[in-house]
């Protein structure tokens, strides 16, 4: 037996698990929708209250370096265009998803990670809490067959230097 399909029976047995358990697979979807909405919101309410208070260059920054570190994370996923273990190995995600292809890195846990740690230096509170939160969402991305670990791994390396480069602007 080769190391792939040790990685498909590990990815199965990991569903078994998940599935077996009442409501797993609702809990697993719905604990990163609300992840990633709650990021979100907290995210643009961040930038709204450094905008009422006048503090354009922190709401610039919270906004540019977030953003622009995500174009250039989109341009490189589409470049190594690796694929995702649900296509690799064949087998249905416990989260609904068709894309094919670019899934290194993470962009789901690079952006709670990129937020997380631009937030860092504005209020150091909300940016521990959402990076935590990130790790939540990393383990549920890879758990849910739609991302490899070294996926994660990465999406968080680089989201969190990304959001320690915000701090040179601030």
């Amino acid at each position: 037996m080769g190391p792939d399909a040790m990685q498909r029976e590990a990815y199965l047995r990991v569903f078994e698990i998940i599935q077996s358990k009442r409501n797993g697979v609702f809990l697993i979807r719905v604990t990163g929708k609300v992840l990633t909405y709650v990021t979100a919101l907290c995210y643009a309410v961040a930038i709204a209250v450094n905008l009422w208070r006048v503090q354009y260059r922190t709401g610039a920054v919270l906004i540019l370096v977030p953003a622009i570190s995500f174009l250039a994370v989109s341009l490189f996923r589409r470049y190594v265009n690796a694929g995702r273990p649900y296509e690799i190995y064949s087998f249905k995600p416990l989260i609904e998803k068709d894309t094919r292809g670019k899934s290194f890195p993470s962009r789901h846990v690079f952006s709670i990670f990129v937020i997380g740690s631009t937030l860092f230096w504005v209020n150091k509170a909300a940016g521990i809490l959402i990076c935590l939160s990130g790790c939540i969402l990393a383990v549920i991305r890879v758990v849910s067959g739609v991302h490899f670990p070294r996926d994660v791994v990465a999406g968080g390396m680089i989201g969190i230097a990304c959001g320690c480069a915000a701090g040179l602007f601030l």
